[in-house]
């Protein structure tokens, strides 16, 4: 079996590879020119040059593959020019699941953000989070939040479509190769 991963260099993305060749998986990482590798170093994984915004590198990228890990997103607290956030999690992630769908991968999981979860309110006060509940404008303060639940709603949509796609929502994740 050979995964696809983006955002491979990333935090999260790293695990996802060390996980995948634990379990004897080859593994191809998506990366741009500028990346850093040092949370991959001295693991067998391939590499191919790409951007989520190119969609050419990105069927590229998922030839022959079986299944895509989309880890990678633009993750900032705040941007000057918050429309950059939506090139990358929401075009970037349209692109990269286009590319996927023409592939006919088997499986795509698909990293979101615990900011597209919504939260009950009652009487003022937040109660527990839950996937099956949007949330509202109020709860999606700045950019970052605002383009992760557009990827989410967008990978629900590619779901609808019959795009094999499961949707995983982390909060703070913190650990090893946290650099």
């Amino acid at each position: 079996m050979q995964a696809l991963v983006t955002g491979g260099t990333g935090f999260i993305g790293s695990h996802v590879v060390r996980r995948l060749l634990k379990e004897k998986i080859q593994v191809r990482c998506l990366l741009r020119g500028t990346s850093k590798r040092s949370n991959l170093d001295g693991l067998d994984v391939s590499y191919v040059v790409g951007d989520l915004q190119d969609a050419a590198s990105l069927k590229t990228a998922v030839m022959d593959c079986d299944v895509l890990f989309h880890v990678a997103a633009d993750y900032r607290l705040w941007a000057r020019h918050p429309e950059e956030m939506d090139r990358i999690n929401v075009e970037g992630t349209r692109n990269l699941f286009q590319a996927a769908a023409d592939a006919h991968l088997k499986r795509i999981i698909y990293t979101s953000s615990v900011a597209a979860v919504g939260r009950p309110e009652t009487n003022g006060h937040l109660g527990v989070g839950n996937e099956k509940l949007d949330p509202p404008r109020t709860q999606l303060v700045g950019a970052y939040k605002r383009s992760k639940f557009a990827s989410d709603q967008l990978a629900r949509e590619f779901a609808k479509n019959g795009l094999p796609v499961v949707i995983v929502n982390p909060s703070a994740p913190i650990g090893s190769h946290d650099i």
